[in-house]
């Protein structure tokens, strides 16, 4: 286990960059399986609390995977193909290692309670806008699109937040 939390916050950082990046980059089972080899690795070197911690994670993944489904029924983001019908398992596997950072590298957030308010409807649209450059997913409306990811992950991240605090305190520094 990593003692420092500098490093374990670079570390954690540096994993979710990678896995965001794969998934992006090489949608499918790979990218989950990858996913999954970073998972193992975060659990071993850098989260403190591993069985409350993969709860988190957990809950947090099916929330946002949850979400993202929705999003894809409603035609906000499309695959390409019009034909999804449930969450690409490749995005479930970029929420997984999201949720990862909400308790590290991504914990400074929560630090004042207006904050998740600002970045969370600016950040998370992002990330799927930069997907849909990279290839891995559709905005169809990129106006209607960014405006419901931007209201999704205003009511989203802030939950997540939430839940942390109210379900898992100990994984608040």
């Amino acid at each position: 286990m990593i003692h420092n939390d500098t490093l374990r916050n670079v570390v954690n950082f540096a994993l979710f960059q990678a896995g965001w990046f794969v998934c992006v980059l090489y949608p499918g089972l790979m990218a989950a399986g990858f996913v999954v080899l970073l998972l193992v690795f975060h659990m071993l070197f850098v989260s403190q609390h591993r069985s409350t911690e993969l709860q988190f994670i957990g809950a947090g993944t099916v929330l946002g995977g949850v979400l993202d489904g929705i999003w894809f029924q409603t035609g906000i983001l499309d695959d390409g193909t019009g034909s999804v019908q449930i969450t690409p398992v490749w995005l479930v596997g970029i929420w997984a290692i999201f949720m990862t950072t909400l308790s590290h590298s991504l914990s400074w957030i929560g630090s004042k309670p207006w904050l998740p308010f600002v970045c969370a409807p600016i950040a998370g649209p992002f990330a799927y806008w930069s997907a849909s450059a990279l290839g891995a997913v559709q905005l169809p409306n990129l106006t209607l699109s960014l405006a419901a990811l931007a209201l999704g992950w205003l009511v989203v991240f802030p939950s997540l937040l939430y839940l942390r605090k109210a379900l898992y305190p100990e994984l608040i520094r």
